[in-house]
Order: C-alpha cells, then structure tokens, then sequence
C-alpha cells in the first residue's frame, strides 16, 4: 500500500490566484491592525482555498516486479571437449534449480552456439546472447546474469558501461586448470603453384602449458602421401617447401605429433588447399601424312596458351628418293633421336595422327615410347586406314602397349558415334553435349577401323565396334581413336559436334587431370555443409564415413546424381577439418573459415571474463578447482543489495529491482462532501460569532 497527497484544483490557477490573493491581503491586513476576528477571518480563507485546491488523498496498492536474470550455456565446439558438456549441463541443472527458489527472479535460459541461420558458430558470443535475452528489459529490472563457459569468450565489451545496466555477471568455467594442447596452423600458404616446381610455405605450432622453443615433430603430407617430416620450434614461424605433384587441387597437410595428456588432438592438423597449375604443357603431335583431320589436332592445342606444341608431318618419308639435291629441300629433318631419345621425358602428352611405320623411328625408339609410358606418360593414337594395313604401328614394339589390335579390316559406313554403357559414366565422355538423344545430336561419321577385343574401356562405339578406347599401362596412360574423321565435327558437318570438348577431356584424362579421374573422391565446405561427390565406374557406391573435427564418426549414404557420379551434403554444426573415407579412397575438407576465433585457443580459462565481471560486481571462478576434482561445484545464489560486491568465496549475488507494477489505485477527496461542508461552517459560524459580540 502506497499513500499519497495529491491536489486538483477546481478552478484553473489564474482564477484561483485572482480569487483567493485579495481574500488573502485582506485577512493578513487584519491581522496587521490587530483588528477583531483576523484569525478566524485567516482560516476561513484557507478553508476556502482548500476546498478550491480539492486536496485528495490517493491509495495506490502496487505488486514488485521480477528482476530479470540471463543464465548463458555456452554450447559452441570447444566445450564439446573432454567432460565440458556433461558439466555445462549439470551446472545449468543447478543454477536452475537455485533461481528457482527465489521468487523474486524470473530467470531466461540461453543456450548459445548452435549453428544457425543468423550465427555460423565460428566464434563463442556470450554476450551477443545476453543482450538478445534482455532485449525488452529496462536496464533498472536486469538483474544479472551468469556465463557457464570455458572462458573463450569473444564478444566481451571493452568497457563495463557498454552493458546499459548496472548488474553483475557471473563466470562459471567449464575445464580443469593445468590443461595442455597443441595447435598448428598455417601462417602463409599459396592459393596457386606450378606443378613439379618448390612452393615455398610457413606454419607455427604453439603450445599452451609448454614452453615456447621447445620442439614438436611435424609430418608433412601431400594428397594423402607422407612427403618429409621435421622438427618445428613451438612458437616460431617455420619455412616449408612443398613440390604439387599434379594439376588441380592439392591438398597440402601438417600433423603435429601429440603430448601425452593433451586436452584434444582437434587442431593437431591443418591443411592447404593448393590448386597445381601446369607450366606449359608439352606435347608433341607427330601426323603420319598430310589428310583433311591433321589440322584439327593441332588447332585445338594451339588454342591453348599454355600448350607448346611440336608438330611434325612426314611429308617426305624414307623410301621417297629422287635426285633433289638436299640443300634445295625446304623440308626440315625430323629431329627422332632428340625427341624420342634425349628429350622425350620432357613432354606430358606423345599423339600420333594417323602415323605409320615407314622406318622413320628406328624400332629401337618404340621400346623409349613403351618405356615412356610404362614410367607415366602419356600416349594417344589417333587411328586411320593405315592402322589396318601392313605399315601399322601394330607391328613394331609398341604392341605391347597399345589397348586394340587391328583385324585388318576397315568398315566405311555412315554411323553415330554413341556413348558406351561404360562411356555414361566415364568423366571422359559423360554428360557430352547431344549425348542424351538418339539418336544424338551431333553428325555423323562414315570410317572405323576394326579391332580384336580391345584392352581397357571402350567408352564410345561406331555401331557395334569400339570407337574410343582409355586404359592404362603401368603408371602411364593410353587413349586410341579408331576413326580418323572428328574433323566432320569441327567442320560443322551435319551440325557438327563436341568436337572440342571431347578431344580436350581425352588430352586432359591422358595427362591425369583429377576432376577427370575415374575413381576419385572429393569433399569441400560450402558453407555450414560438408558436401561429398564420389566418381566411379561402378553401378553403386558405398557409404561415406565421416570423422567430425571433434572425433566423432559417421556413415553418410550417397546417391546417384548422374551416371557414375555420387553425392551427398552433410549439414554439420562443427567447423574444422573432416575426413572423408570411401573404400580405399580418403580426403579431406575444411568447413568453416580456417581462421575462426573459435579454433584460436581449446584451452579453458577465467582470464578473459574474470577482470570484466569484476568491475561489474561479479567475477569467473572454475566449477573445477582443481586438476582432480571429481566432480563440479557450483556456488550458492543468493538475492544481493549490495552494489560494491555480489559474490564471495562460495556465493554469487544477483540484485533485485526495486520497480512494482500498479493494480489499483483509491481516490479520497479531503475537502469534498460532508467533511469539506463542516468545515466551512464551522469556519464561517466562528467568524459569525467573533464578529457579532
């Protein structure tokens, strides 16, 4: 119950001051010259200036409001760590139930972190979820609020006044003190490198609870291969050079060997994601004889600015003699012994176009081609009549490693070149453009030469005979064209047809571009997903397994986008590095930015939060104090008036508002009614009387 005085004038306060000023002045000059009844004459103006001023008292009955606490669970990755979790829930379980005994709190639980629309979780904000649960409070009903955390916290303010109320914050820190963790991570590292050429790299390794300038042992992988090992300075950048083995992506990873007792081994690894570029790339394109496809070949590499090309056409084969002398011949000698002797490991793709034996290359020189091959290069034969005759390369010691033999036999008939049921789901020819019609959208040839049963994947047919054939031998690779008219395409032909693109994938998939790859496995972020694509020539492919960057496994079904390809997208709420395993093929991907807060530092501490909360009336202290504690210990709560200090050694203070809401409020008018008439008579009677003796 709240009482109070309240006047309400019954005449505005103009008229009041022009009525009652000269009643006024005329009691007190009565008073003055001492005249009879002055004093009573004085009450009866007051009586009169009561009943116009209508004096009223006012009974309000009012009910206190809830000061409003904010109880924040820090749920992000880092706290998935060893038994933070379990105790970030029992710890909120108790602080719940505490708040519950006190009336005078309404408590807003907040669990923070969790990736969401609006927050990627790459980074712990506390405070960004304090302010959100006090968003329709007034600053006089914020009671406080209470962090339970592992201390990484980065979104405290810089100063206290930044809050906008006056209320302690209370830490509850999640770990044990004494903790030890490593962490490596890459200071420099390029987006591009030249394949077959040094990249040169940095990283740090730091340590927390080890002593800088101690040393750790870091192993160095490349695509999954162990390429060198070394010891690293903890605390210092360290140099480190990295050959890219191949075009495309790289994945470029550093492991840092584990301490025992280490907190987690989440950040013992990092990796680089290096795209290899070639530095032109060389080939060399030997045509047999001079036809209507020669040009098609070498226009398609000539396009390319990062092709050098050496192209040689045997115009002038050796059983050619006539009396000519040789200084008149504008030919220039084809130089066999420096290209396919001296300089042949120097180019990444060998192709002959419609060539034939005619003793131009010694036989001796088909064993360095097989040789070649055989150690990882690269050889494609572009197929014509010749290759059915008695001149075929057939029958020199390339045999051995070509993927058909002839029959000796040429068909020359129209046909559509068709995918295989194998060429759908080759990178090599799937998904080429018109393939997806019948018949498909391109023209049609008329020559193909015929093969016994070809070695290695027939990927496109002429009608029933293969057309296209892939396979490797060794470490090396060999592609065989058994038509020589893809120029009908380039030409326009009928429409023409993907002429270019199919050409360019075969060079691609010789030369051992990944993406072209027919058994690979990749993984990349994008965004807060992890998304999977399995290439195989298999009809299914098995499930995924995942190792999350907190070490938990899962197995991920795949489905069926296109022909030979699988995919899945795996939404995840952590960020780190994922490994992926399919079979015997495994990678790795990053999700999230590599450089989120959130991964800066695992270790649990009271320094950030506890000279914060302190200015605030609060502090941090640990539901562990110690190293072994066996189990949490979570200070009482108590409703604290104090504004100096709300926490002590066992307790933590919140502070109740002093605000009340009204419910009803009783008017009770002074001068009014009955009460307000007896006093004006008996004013006026005792003047009356006074004046009348």
């Amino acid at each position: 119950m709240y009482l109070s005085l309240d006047f309400q004038p019954l005449l505005s306060t103009p008229l009041l001051a022009l009525l009652l000023l000269p009643l006024l002045a005329l009691a007190l000059a009565g008073l003055y010259l001492r005249q009879r009844g002055g004093v009573i004459r004085l009450l009866a103006v007051a009586a009169l200036a009561m009943a116009l001023f209508n004096p009223v008292v006012i009974n309000e009955e009012r009910e206190p409001l809830k000061s409003v606490v904010a109880v924040i669970a820090d749920r992000s990755q880092s706290q998935d760590i060893g038994e933070r979790t379990a105790d970030t829930t029992e710890a909120l379980k108790q602080v719940q139930a505490a708040l519950a005994r006190l009336p005078q709190f309404e408590v807003r639980t907040v669990e923070t972190n969790r990736a969401s629309e609006t927050d990627d979780a790459t980074a712990t904000r506390l405070f960004q979820a304090m302010n959100g649960a006090f968003r329709d409070v007034p600053p006089s009903r914020i009671g406080g609020a209470i962090m339970i955390t592992d201390g990484q916290i980065h979104d405290i303010p810089n100063n206290v006044a930044a809050l906008g109320f006056n209320a302690p914050i209370h830490g509850l820190i999640t770990g044990r003190p004494g903790e030890i963790d490593r962490r490596i991570q890459f200071v420099r590292a390029p987006r591009f490198g030249i394949t077959g050429k040094p990249q040169q790299m940095t990283y740090k390794v730091t340590a927390a609870g080890e002593p800088q300038g101690g040393r750790a042992r870091v192993t160095v992988r490349v695509n999954g291969n162990e390429v060198t090992s070394q010891d690293a300075i903890i605390g210092q950048e360290m140099p480190l050079e990295v050959t890219l083995p191949r075009a495309g992506v790289n994945i470029v990873e550093l492991a840092v060997d584990a301490v025992p007792n280490e907190l987690t081994e989440i950040n013992n690894r990092a990796v680089a994601m290096v795209d290899g570029i070639r530095e032109n790339l060389k080939v060399l394109l030997v045509s047999g004889e001079p036809h209507n496809g020669e040009r098609t070949w070498r226009n398609l590499l000539k396009s390319d600015a990062s092709v050098d090309l050496v192209h040689f056409t045997i115009l002038r084969p050796p059983e050619k003699q006539d009396s000519t002398p040789i200084n008149e011949l504008s030919l220039i000698a084809f130089p066999t012994r420096e290209l396919f002797v001296e300089k042949i490991d120097q180019f990444d793709l060998i192709i002959f176009d419609r060539y034939q034996h005619r003793d131009v290359l010694p036989l001796l020189y088909y064993d360095y081609i097989n040789d070649y091959v055989q150690k990882g290069g690269a050889l494609l034969i572009a197929a014509g009549p010749e290759y059915a005759g008695n001149v075929s390369i057939a029958n020199t010691p390339l045999l051995t490693i070509l993927p058909a033999t002839p029959t000796g036999d040429v068909t020359e008939k129209a046909f559509y070149p068709r995918l295989s049921d194998d060429g759908k789901r080759h990178p090599v020819t799937r998904g080429l453009e018109g393939s997806t019609q019948e018949p498909p959208q391109w023209s049609r040839w008329f020559r193909v030469i015929d093969v016994n049963k070809p070695e290695g994947t027939v990927v496109m047919n002429a009608g029933d005979k293969p057309l296209l054939v892939l396979n490797r031998i060794g470490e090396g690779r060999v592609g065989m064209f058994l038509s020589d008219q893809g120029w009908l395409w380039a030409r326009g032909f009928e429409g023409g047809g993907p002429h270019a693109a199919l050409y360019r994938r075969i060079a691609h998939w010789l030369m051992k571009e990944p993406e072209l790859e027919e058994e690979a496995l990749t993984a990349t972020g994008s965004g807060r997903n992890l998304e999977i694509r399995r290439q195989t020539m298999k009809k299914t492919a098995q499930q995924a397994s995942i190792i999350t960057p907190a070490g938990k496994k899962q197995d991920i079904p795949l489905t069926e986008t296109e022909p030979g390809v699988f995919t899945a997208s795996v939404p995840t709420t952590e960020i780190g590095l994922f490994q992926v395993a399919n079979g015997d093929l495994t990678t790795l991907a990053h999700v999230g930015p590599v450089d989120a807060p959130e991964f800066a530092d695992y270790i649990s501490t009271t320094a950030k939060l506890d000279g914060f909360a302190r200015e605030t009336g609060g502090g941090a202290r640990r539901l562990r104090a110690t190293a072994d504690q066996a189990s949490i210990e979570v200070p009482s709560i108590v409703a604290s008036r104090s504004f100096a200090s709300a926490s002590g050694d066992n307790w933590i203070g919140l502070r109740p508002t002093s605000e009340t809401v009204l419910k009803s409020v009783n008017r009770l008018p002074l001068f009014s009614g009955f009460l307000g008439l007896a006093a004006m008579i008996l004013v006026l009677g005792s003047m009356w009387y006074r004046e009348g003796r």
